[in-house]
């Protein structure tokens, strides 16, 4: 079987979440800069190695001093730890549409294994020849486990964070073609 290597498109993809803020909303935040790099066997995504790299100095909540919050040592200390990285280790097809993306998360220095739902919404060719895959990518992390845990409590008695992380992503790959020698 041949290997196929897929890139990001970044301009039609976004990798997001949501935690949620004094028990009642949920802020959403993204990051600005990140990459995606996967290899399958043929178009097989049940073969999928994946790795997703994330630039911490590059989250985004759309309030500038809460971004810089985030970047410091309550947080994730970008200054220290500046990546993000998601290396998958297996993948488990549901059904025609949906996976199960089993992979190690490192975040603060800190590895640990992590399950993502996948919804694969196939492959089209694009309007220049080329081909491209679509997921949406979900799933659930508790930030304590990678040490962030900077909280504070409400009046109420409840916590002004909370524990759960929402991960939600819309990722496009591009296949590569194969280099011809010159």
């Amino acid at each position: 079987m041949s290997k196929t290597k897929w890139v990001l498109d970044p301009t039609h993809s976004e990798l997001g979440f949501k935690i949620r803020h004094m028990m009642i909303t949920n802020v959403s935040g993204f990051f600005n800069s990140f990459q995606v790099a996967g290899e399958t066997e043929n178009d097989d995504f049940t073969t999928a190695k994946v790795r997703v790299k994330a630039d911490m100095n590059s989250i985004h909540t759309n309030n500038e001093q809460r971004d810089a919050h985030l970047r410091n040592a309550d947080f994730f200390e970008s200054d220290k730890h500046p990546e993000m990285i998601f290396e998958s280790t297996k993948t488990v097809q549901i059904d025609k549409e949906n996976f199960h993306l089993y992979g190690n998360l490192t975040l603060k220095s800190i590895t640990l294994p992590v399950q993502l739902n996948v919804e694969y919404s196939g492959i089209t060719k694009d309007p220049w020849g080329g081909e491209r895959a679509g997921f949406t990518v979900t799933g659930k992390i508790k930030r304590s486990d990678w040490g962030v845990n900077f909280n504070g409590v409400l009046e109420t008695g409840g916590a002004i964070l909370g524990e759960e992380v929402k991960i939600h992503s819309e990722i496009q790959l591009v296949r590569q073609t194969k280099e011809v020698p010159a």
